[in-house]
Order: structure tokens, then C-alpha cells, then sequence
């Protein structure tokens, strides 16, 4: 009797130890995981819905308006004379009418 007593005992310890884990996991998903993955679907899908004449941000800061596009490159005319090549990735965020009147 006093054996099946102890072996009850030690397996309530190992769901004690294994909770905490699965819930803080839980957590992560929903806090970290989750977000990151909507932000880069986001930003995938950003990057190509993007066309001939739209003004965009580059990661570094440039505002420009893409003059020609491909699947990896695009070359951004800055002002009247200056084009600037740049990789897709490179863009942060495309400028709408909105931001542009501010």
C-alpha cells in the first residue's frame, strides 16, 4: 500500500514541473509568435502589391518613387536626375496621399 502511495505522488510532481512550461509556450505564442508572423505576412504582401509610380520609404530613410521594378530590384527616382537601385526588401513602407499632404 505504501508503494502505490508514492507512485501517485511522483506523478502529480511531473505535471506540476510540465504546466508551467506549456503555459508560459502559451503565452509566448500569443504575446510574440503570433504578432511577428501577422507583421511579416503583412509586409510580404506590401512588398508585392508594389507598382511602377508609388512613392515608398526605404529602410534607411530615402523617399522616392519607383521608376522601374523586378522581382528582387527596384530602382527609385529621387528627384529630376537621380536613380537610386535598391533590393525589394530594402523598402519599409509605401507613402499614401494622406502622409503625403502632411
Amino acid at each position: 500500500m505504501f508503494q502505490f502511495a508514492a507512485t501517485t505522488g511522483s506523478g502529480g510532481s511531473i505535471l506540476g514541473l510540465v504546466g508551467p512550461f506549456v503555459l508560459m509556450f502559451v503565452v509566448f505564442y500569443f504575446l510574440l509568435i503570433r504578432p511577428q508572423q501577422k507583421k511579416t505576412k503583412t509586409r510580404n504582401s506590401m512588398l508585392k502589391a508594389l507598382k511602377k509610380g508609388d512613392k515608398v520609404v526605404t529602410i534607411g530613410g530615402l523617399h522616392g518613387t519607383i521608376t522601374e521594378i523586378s522581382d528582387d530590384i527596384v530602382v527609385l527616382r529621387v528627384n529630376d536626375v537621380t536613380k537610386l537601385t535598391f533590393d525589394r526588401g530594402s523598402i519599409s513602407h509605401a507613402v499614401t496621399i494622406a502622409e503625403g499632404k502632411e
